[in-house]
């Protein structure tokens, strides 16, 4: 920058020459200089004083904003607002294989309260107290005087009750939209789906979240964006639930029975038509856990999936089977049922005498317990172990079910001979209802494993081979003779070949020993038994038959006729046709004609 000097020399000289005073320049230069600094100066801070405005001016704008969007919204319930804390509340239906909902979202209300808009609190108390008696006016008047600006009434409200609300017409009280999950078929399918509750809640909006069941297998799923609410397809047919829970209630209750549970099961494919455990629940309301007692007596408790039982004489085809997989025996040699079977100091007994020796096929139809014990001898420990291993009777099953992990059969921890023969009978093992109709459908639908599961599956299973189709084949015509000439005579329903075997366990005390009449009793079917599609499982807990002079507890007299009646009424639900069987002709001799 150049300065222009005070005192130029050149305007000094010639200020002279002409008699003025050289001292005025120097005094014009000054005041021109000042004029310039002054100048700058003021432009300066004119354009400090514009940048400050345009801060301050965008500031106001932002806060007037925010302010104006907080008081057109809806009050939030005072906690933590962060990106990474918004709640998601979408969860996708819950469909049957028909595509009929079980389980869905509902919209409704939540009510809470701010204290200090209330107008006349005790006014507001008592209504509330008329619109939901639970509540507790002391506790409702500490909360309406205290500190607190925020306080929830009921996370979901009803319409009828969010109006009773509506004109108590107190400024103080506040809804919020909720979305809560309904189920529309009440109790069917209750330990299946299992419920839902809430998670993370806040006024506006709840995080819906499986408790049980296959709401919370599912839980990830159901609430992944990524699906595009596609319902998850369950295998179950409502129908065939609805039918089988109702004919197994009755048979409950006709029969004085604890308890009771029924599977039913694809031999193909493994996809479960129905699960039915009773006592059950409405997962609309679902009730708590017990804190004292036996679990097993919660109507929580899945009989069909977390009840571990000695299932009894259902287990007696598997020792055959397997007998006659290995060439040991065929279904017409001759086994020694001359009782009782010693070892050691253990007995083996027979329900009644059957003689000194019956074929194998009568062994079953007669429910010998000594001639299926001397069937297993054959067999050994380690052949008969590894069998019911591959049969999945050693492990938890693999349903989709938070509940499958924890039904871990129980088995003896040293399998010796006594073991092989107690075992061949269904004691001394103890299996859930799932396991035992996954075991019979790997058995039956000619001899390769399935899986039980929940979903949808338009495929046939494509497991291991467990046994041959011919020892398939034959274990299907002895089960369909128990059923004609054997113990479960009251099992036959005309047209659909039921087959099947009957199994009565006495039931274990808690502290050891067994009761003396306190009973286990199941019917295993298969229908039709000359082309197997579908087995049904049905368990009663301490059953007990009062029509005759005599109380019976038998499988045949309890668990068979129920089991029967459900075929009954699920079998045309399935789309099956009653058919004609075919019997061999006697005397007849076939000719062409000429």
């Amino acid at each position: 920058m150049i300065r222009t000097p005070l005192r130029p020399l050149a305007r000094i000289l010639k200020a002279r020459e002409q008699g003025e005073n050289p001292q005025a320049i120097e005094r014009e230069n000054i005041r021109l200089r000042h004029e310039a600094a002054r100048d700058a100066d003021r432009s300066r801070a004119e354009g400090r004083l514009l940048v400050l405005g345009v801060f301050f001016l965008l500031a106001f704008m932002a806060v007037g904003t925010r302010m104006g969007i907080l008081a057109a919204s809806e009050p939030s319930e005072p906690r933590a607002n962060t990106l990474g804390a918004d709640i998601l509340n979408a969860r996708a239906d819950i469909v049957d294989r028909q595509g009929r909902i079980l389980a869905t979202n509902f919209e409704t209300s939540s009510l809470y309260v701010h204290p200090h808009e209330l107008i006349d609190a005790e006014r507001v108390a008592d209504r509330l107290i008329q619109i939901f008696p639970d509540l507790d006016r002391a506790r409702l008047m500490k909360d309406f005087t205290g500190k607190r600006k925020f306080k929830w009434i009921k996370k979901k409200i009803s319409p009828e009750q969010k109006q009773a609300v509506h004109d108590i017409g107190d400024p103080g009280l506040h809804f919020g939209p909720r979305d809560m999950r309904l189920y529309p078929n009440g109790a069917i399918m209750a330990h299946v789906l299992g419920g839902a509750s809430f998670g993370r809640e806040g006024v506006n909006s709840a995080e819906v979240i499986g408790v049980a069941g296959v709401e919370k297998y599912y839980d990830d799923w159901l609430r992944d964006p990524a699906n595009g609410g596609r319902p998850l397809q369950l295998s179950l047919d409502l129908s065939v639930q609805a039918a089988t829970e109702e004919v197994l209630y009755g048979g409950m209750k006709l029969l004085n029975a604890k308890g009771a549970s029924a599977v039913m099961m694809d031999v193909h494919t493994g996809e479960l038509l129905s699960l039915v455990s009773l006592p059950d629940f409405d997962p609309n309301t679902r009730p708590r856990p017990l804190t004292e007692g036996d679990q097993g007596d919660s109507p929580l408790f899945n009989r069909a999936l977390q009840g571990v039982y000695e299932l009894g004489s259902t287990f007696k085809i598997f020792t055959t089977a397997q007998a006659q997989d290995l060439g040991l025996v065929n279904p017409n040699t001759m086994i020694n049922t001359k009782g009782p079977l010693k070892w050691g100091r253990f007995k083996i007994r027979d329900f009644s005498d059957y003689g000194p020796e019956l074929n194998v096929t009568d062994v079953i139809a007669k429910s010998s317990n000594v001639g299926t014990a001397r069937i297993a001898t054959m067999i050994g420990p380690k052949r008969q172990k590894d069998f019911m291993r591959s049969l999945g009777f050693l492990d938890p099953t693999v349903l989709e079910m938070v509940e499958a992990n924890g039904a871990k059969p129980l088995w003896p921890s040293n399998w010796s001979d006594i073991s092989v023969m107690t075992i061949s009978y269904g004691h001394g093992i103890s299996t859930s209802p799932v396991h035992l109709a996954a075991g019979y459908a790997s058995l039956l639908n000619g001899g390769t494993k399935v899986d039980p599961t929940l979903i949808r599956r338009h495929t046939p299973q494509q497991g291991p081979r467990i046994i041959s189709e011919e020892a398939s084949k034959a274990a299907r015509k002895m089960l369909r003779k128990v059923v004609t000439d054997g113990t479960a005579s009251f099992g036959e329903v005309p047209g659909y070949f039921v087959g099947g075997k009957t199994g009565t366990a006495d039931k274990p005390k808690p502290n050891g020993g067994y009761y003396d009449e306190k009973v286990i009793a199941t019917f295993a079917s298969v229908f039709p038994a000359h082309d197997p599609k579908y087995v049904l499982i049905v368990t009663l807990d301490e059953p007990v038959e009062t029509s005759g002079p005599k109380a019976r507890r038998t499988a045949g007299w309890t668990a068979v006729p129920v089991a029967a009646e459900v075929i009954r009424r699920t079998a045309p639900l399935l789309g099956m046709r009653p058919g004609v069987e075919q019997v061999p002709l006697k005397g007849v001799t076939l000719t062409a004609n000429q």
